[in-house]
């Protein structure tokens, strides 16, 4: 059989969303695909707890951009519909209660938007906000069709043209609050309309303004949920992957991914178990830097990824209650009132501030097969500060529960003073008493926020926390959503879909910001097969585009692409998406004139050059 007819095969280390998606997506091109994944489960972080009746998310419980989700699934040649995943829209989309007993509706209603902004601001506060959606809309459909669905392999993709006319548009060099500030007046909308950089992983003042685009998919699109719980949406991909051939192996860890003896191409992988696998192409879906300090041989490249940025952690807790609690809708954010410095804690200290922001996700409200009868389940996600270098707990297990205890609270509140707002990490971070700090806190604030005493009513608890985020999928530094999103940190800073090999100025300055770019400078010079390891690509949160579900799915897609191209395969799905208009009705006829100032401004401009273009054509006609 030659080397074309032989059918290529794939193999792909997790199945996280971007592993069971490039699974799928290279099983319908026709490789063989054999996915390995070291837990019992698929999904990753997007996976589910079952205890005791009740279904917790353990990750991921709002489905935003609902775009990449469809587009997943018809490029697949099915539908989300059509795998049996029902999407639910929660309305509102959150309940954000502030300190001082307010609260406010986020929703997609235009009226009640409308009610919720003039409250604040007053009449002219909402025009402010219709121009916070067209400038966030912008961040959202530039992101899209420019970022995520466009691959970033050097320093010359970001010189693309489509791209870099767009740049400034896209306001990556100022923070989300900058923007957010420039249309809102009041401190209270200001934190209604930046909290969600937190699902970056970001503080909204470090976080780029770009990211307002998460803002504007809840507001106009809304927040969706697939009845079953988060998985259903991994699980119909799973389902639909095997249809097309693949493979999955689970509780199947894999040891190291095996290279060449010039280490310059992957020939397949090596399992704990001691068994040797080879494959035409290995995509890596576990922790991108776990893989390139653990699965790989170690580099300065390797070191320097562990010394980047990270994303926060999280600790949170899954709580079966023995009643419902109407007080809370299906998602409510409890916002901090030292707002900011609660963010200086998290990111720039890494600790847990004593009164932290935290968000609450009710499933049973929207999806009663959660909980049993009768009652609620509830799951709390309060962000804290990563791992640090030097942090390990070796009395803490899988479950995030410790053998250590605090004795009482005064003793948490000894340990943060009222002048640093957080407990300070201590050689190994005190992560039993962190905990403790954050169940105590999140109890009370409910109360005296809602009325709602929740501490009595909890039958179940599950905590997680960084350690066991790092311990169960081998998040580096326990950072639940990978590396930070800074400027230095995407497009082309971001590691690439194609793994790189180590290069000759790797660690020469640092493992900051000038090493990173000294990293890109070097392989933009760099010939393609001295940069990268071929046959290797790397897909999930740390690898561009980013983190986030829909943003893996559409690392999914180009990693996909990127294999099939390098092989010289069709791409089963371009041009799917291409529609023919077919009625008159439906034609684009845009008006030529739009009545802008920008047109009225020529009109102007061209009547004033008039008697100066007539002195000049007279000049000319008499010489």
């Amino acid at each position: 059989m030659t080397e074309k007819a032989r059918q290529k095969t794939a193999i792909v280390i997790g199945a996280g969303v971007g592993g069971v998606s490039t699974a799928a997506r290279l099983a319908k091109a026709g490789f063989k695909v054999t996915v390995l994944e070291k837990n019992e489960f698929t999904g990753g972080r997007c996976s589910l707890i079952h205890r005791d009746g009740y279904r917790f998310d353990q990750g991921p419980s709002l489905l935003l951009l609902p775009r990449l989700f469809h587009q997943t699934f018809e490029e697949l040649g099915t539908s989300i519909e059509e795998e049996g995943v029902e999407l639910r829209k929660c309305e509102p989309n959150y309940n954000i209660w502030f300190g001082d007993g307010e609260r406010f509706r986020l929703s997609t209603d235009l009226a009640t938007m409308k009610a919720e902004v003039e409250k604040w601001e007053g009449k002219d506060g909402y025009s402010r906000y219709l121009a916070f959606l067209q400038e966030s809309h912008r961040h959202y459909e530039l992101s899209v069709d420019e970022v995520l669905l466009k691959n970033f392999t050097s320093l010359f993709s970001m010189l693309r043209w489509s791209f870099l006319q767009h740049l400034l548009a896209l306001h990556p060099f100022e923070s989300i609050w900058t923007r957010a500030s420039k249309y809102f007046w009041t401190e209270r909308l200001r934190r209604v309309f930046t909290f969600g950089s937190m699902y970056m992983g970001m503080s909204p003042f470090d976080a780029p303004g770009t990211y307002s685009l998460l803002q504007y998919t809840e507001l106009a699109e809304g927040i969706w949920y697939p009845v079953g719980g988060f998985h259903r949406v991994v699980e119909a991909l799973v389902e639909v992957g095997k249809r097309l051939g693949v493979t999955y192996r689970l509780s199947t860890a894999v040891s190291k991914i095996v290279l060449s003896s010039d280490g310059s191409t992957a020939t397949g992988v090596e399992l704990e178990s001691g068994e040797s696998l080879e494959a035409d192409v290995v995509i890596n879906n576990s922790d991108l830097v776990y893989a390139y300090t653990t699965l790989l041989p170690s580099s300065p490249y390797a070191e320097s990824l562990s010394q980047r940025p990270a994303s926060c952690s999280s600790i949170s807790f899954y709580w079966g209650l023995t009643q419902k609690v109407p007080q809370l809708e299906a998602h409510n954010i409890f916002l901090a009132d030292d707002y900011k410095e609660s963010f200086d804690s998290i990111f720039k200290k890494h600790l847990i501030p004593s009164q932290p922001s935290f968000y609450v996700n009710v499933p049973s409200r929207v999806d009663a097969s959660a909980a049993p009868e009768g009652r609620d389940t509830i799951v709390i996600l309060v962000p804290v500060g990563h791992l640090l270098p030097s942090s390990s707990n070796t009395d803490q297990n899988i479950n995030g529960s410790s053998n250590a205890s605090v004795s009482n609270y005064e003793d948490l509140q000894k340990a943060a003073p009222t002048q640093q707002p957080g407990l300070k990490p201590s050689e190994h971070q005190d992560w039993p008493a962190m905990i403790a700090l954050a169940r105590k806190t999140i109890l009370s604030t409910i109360k005296s926020r809602t009325g709602a005493d929740i501490g009595p009513l909890i039958t179940t608890e599950v905590t997680n926390d960084p350690n066991s985020w790092k311990a169960r999928f081998n998040l580096d530094r326990g950072a639940i959503l990978g590396l930070s999103h800074s400027f230095f940190n995407v497009l082309c800073f971001r590691p690439s879909t194609k793994a790189r090999r180590p290069g000759t100025l790797d660690g020469a300055v640092g493992g900051g910001t000038f090493g990173t770019i000294t990293q890109v400078l070097e392989d933009a010079v760099g010939g393609h097969e001295r940069r990268h390891v071929q046959r290797l690509y790397m897909v999930g949160a740390s690898a561009h585009p980013g983190t986030g579900v829909p943003i893996c799915l559409a690392g999914g897609r180009l990693v996909a692409e990127q294999v099939l191209e390098d092989y010289d395969v069709e791409i089963p799905w371009r041009g799917s998406d291409v529609r023919t208009v077919k009625q008159h009705l439906d034609r684009i006829d845009k008006p030529v004139w739009l009545d802008s100032w920008q047109q009225w401004l020529l009109v102007v401009v061209g009547i004033a050059l008039l008697p100066w273009l007539y002195v000049l054509w007279s000049a000319k006609a008499h010489v």
